[in-house]
């Protein structure tokens, strides 16, 4: 990214501000929010308390109390944290990277663990096989984590692959691959969700009893491969 995109900051009440960059899905513009994010996290604006990034806007927490005693009456806490926001953006040549690893994710695609793939394949007039081909074509960036602990919004998918999401939320197993639009994602809890079920993977994506509780990041790749079932089972048990 050579120039930068527009943007504005706006207050989020008296705590907290957001920089948006535009309501798109641009991964350019994820990967520059993840720089702020992570710039802030290295470097944090004083009073800051938390940043937490979306798909191409930044929302930074702060305490106020701790910034009024730092300013005098002629000028606001949001706008305090608005100027000194500023000076993390670059006006040109923007580095947009940020600490990423590739996650290479194992997927059993079977009709078990795969209840709308058929769905999805006979909505796009095309085999089950060509839809599991092209969603293990695909290297996705990680956009987001949010709706639950280590939910990751992950993009795009094949335009032949793409769906709506369901009509009603329905209980999906944890670890279910799941597709809405043309974002993929993986469920990893058991929980209710509206996403198109396309396969299972083996892999725990929360463990609370890791110091580092979340597989996945954002910013992250996720690159999927299909596993036959006793694979899956292998895995799941520990044995492989």
């Amino acid at each position: 990214m050579d120039r930068l995109p527009s943007y504005k900051i706006s207050s989020l009440g008296e705590t907290a501000l957001i920089i948006d960059f535009g309501n798109i899905i641009d991964e350019s513009i994820n990967k520059l929010v993840h720089s702020l994010f992570y710039q802030l996290q290295h470097d944090p604006i004083p009073g800051m308390i938390e940043a937490v990034p979306g798909y191409s806007s930044l929302t930074i927490y702060y305490d106020i109390l701790f910034i009024r005693n730092k300013l005098d009456s002629q000028i606001t806490a949001f706008e305090w944290v608005s100027e000194s926001l500023k000076k993390f953006i670059p006006k040109e040549n923007i580095e947009t990277g940020d600490p990423q690893i590739l996650i290479e994710v194992p997927v059993c695609y079977e009709i078990e663990y795969a209840p709308d793939l058929s769905f999805i394949a006979s909505q796009n007039k095309i085999s089950n096989d060509e839809v599991i081909y092209l969603h293990t074509s695909t290297t996705y960036h990680i956009y987001m984590l949010g709706f639950l602990p280590g939910f990751a919004y992950m993009g795009m998918v094949d335009e032949k692959i793409s769906s709506s999401r369901k009509q009603k939320p329905v209980f999906v197993e944890a670890g279910s691959i799941g597709i809405a639009g043309k974002q993929t994602g993986i469920y990893p809890f058991r929980s209710q969700g509206g996403w198109q079920i396309i396969g299972r993977t083996p892999l725990k994506l929360f463990d609370k009893e890791k110091i580092n509780p979340v597989l996945f990041k954002a910013g992250d790749k996720v690159q999927f491969y299909s596993i036959t079932k006793d694979e899956f089972e292998d895995i799941k048990s520990g044995n492989a």
